[in-house]
């Protein structure tokens, strides 16, 4: 199925080609993303205080869940619109893309209603302190406004991708981030608006990202275009079934954010009860840096997916084994690269977020260099469980995203400090994800030796 806005045809163009085609425009948006995050949390680090950093930290895990939701779906139904796409039915594609985008607003309506009503409730259960709950809560309030327009921007940004703009796509997310870093200036230097001005300034980012997405969508779709449901019982049925398969498909991506939520939740409440509220504002310059790494390997996966489906739905072996073999490459790649920069620069990463005079800026600099490896193996798992779901290989993904976000990582970060103190805080998660990494490699030992079998007879 050729793709003419950007000249990409995932059947036939080399696999090298097609890949640095999608990965570099999917990489700057995607870090443009981060960027959008980041800059949140460089504003009020400085602006507003260690405690109000301490407190987005708090929050955060809430957002990735819903950042998951629109993970899900989007990778969920862009799969299963690629799949359709490759066998030459462009009608099911249509109706999966059509489906996918409509179910978030249920989705927006109950989460954006969950999380206004019940601010305090969360905050508590996510670790917060009475000391920071007010901060927490003033935030969480208002980026319930912001839910909406978030999830449907992500499904909507994996469709123009599919249809074969990864620039546009990428245009958007620059422009976003941009207007973040002007917005954050404004409301929390100028106007002095506080911790609630970073959530007012990400929430106008994204109706800026949705008026974009929905008009590529609407005017300028060369591949995929929405299509009218009927409304009969019977349609309805088979909506239903499809967005089920949607989730089935997606639902590693959202346990993956789930994951990275639990291993935040978990990382805040050990670190508040071994270093206190500064451990918090320390750790919370370490999660700062975990979306990086996650925006990286998922800049791999999607990347690579639309390419992994089309050669796994062809059974053209070569192209898959191709594939991954570049998928995992780049991976280890930028996992060193950004292990490298951990290791060596751990004054200026903490500097981002926090002043050197106060106390968390000091921990942290001391325990970075212990979380550096983390980096490493996050890359390498994460580009792995994603090339096992655009493969239909959900279970082994699931079991993978369960293992590493749900089980290692609570377990570590509760028996380390205790066997060897403090710095276990800090090497609690490194050795989790190092565990995951091990386990994979040892699981995928016959599938490696049958990779290198056909690079021999090529």
């Amino acid at each position: 199925m050729y793709n003419n806005r950007d000249s990409i045809n995932f059947a036939s163009d080399p696999v090298g080609r097609l890949f640095r085609k999608m990965f570099l425009p999917t990489l700057i948006g995607m870090l443009s993303m981060v960027v959008l995050n980041i800059t949140d949390g460089a504003f009020v680090g400085h602006g507003v205080g260690s405690n109000a950093l301490a407190a987005l930290n708090i929050v955060g895990p809430i957002l990735l869940i819903v950042s998951g939701l629109g993970l899900m779906m989007g990778i969920g139904s862009s799969v299963v619109a690629s799949i359709h796409l490759s066998k030459g039915n462009a009608k099911a594609a249509n109706i999966n893309m059509t489906q996918g985008m409509l179910a978030t607003i249920p989705i927006n309506i109950i989460i954006a209603l969950l999380l206004y009503f019940l601010q305090k409730p969360l905050c508590l259960l996510f670790g917060c302190s009475a000391e920071l709950l007010p901060l927490a809560c003033s935030y969480l309030k208002w980026m319930s406004f912001l839910v909406p327009f978030q999830i449907f921007c992500m499904v909507g940004i994996y469709f123009v991708r599919l249809d074969g703009s990864p620039r546009f796509a990428m245009m958007v997310n620059c422009g976003m981030a941009l207007l973040n870093i002007v917005l954050n200036y404004v409301f929390i230097y100028v106007l002095r608006w506080g911790i609630e001005g970073a959530a007012i300034a990400t929430f106008f980012c994204f109706i800026l990202g949705d008026i974009s997405v929905l008009g590529y969508l609407l005017f300028s779709t060369q591949t995929v275009h929405f299509y009218r449901l009927k409304m009969s019982a019977t349609s309805l049925q088979l909506t239903l079934r499809n967005i089920s398969y949607h989730v089935k498909i997606g639902a590693s991506a959202l346990l993956s954010e789930v994951a990275m939520a639990v291993i935040i939740v978990a990382g805040n409440y050990v670190f508040m009860h071994y270093l206190g509220a500064d451990g918090v504002a320390a750790f919370s310059v370490a999660c700062y840096c975990l979306p990086v790494v996650f925006m990286m390997g998922n800049a791999i996966v999607q990347s690579a997916q639309p390419i992994v489906s089309f050669a796994y739905d062809a059974g053209d072996d070569k192209r898959l084994t191709e594939s991954v073999q570049i998928s995992l490459t780049v991976a280890l790649v930028s996992g060193i690269t950004g292990m490298a920069l951990m290791l060596s620069r751990p004054e200026d990463i903490s500097g981002i977020f926090l002043s050197d005079s106060v106390e968390a800026f000091k921990l942290c600099v001391s325990g970075l260099p212990y979380f550096a490896p983390s980096v490493l193996f996050i890359s390498i798992n994460i580009v792995a469980i994603g090339i096992m779901r655009s493969t239909e290989k959900f279970i082994y993904s699931i079991v993978y995203t369960l293992l590493r976000g749900f089980i290692l990582s609570v377990v570590c970060f509760i028996a380390l400090p205790i066997v060897i103190g403090e710095v276990g805080v800090w090497l609690a998660l490194p050795t989790a994800e190092a565990i995951v990494t091990v386990i994979i490699v040892c699981a995928n030992k016959k599938n490696i030796a049958q990779t290198k079998s056909v690079e021999i007879r090529n």
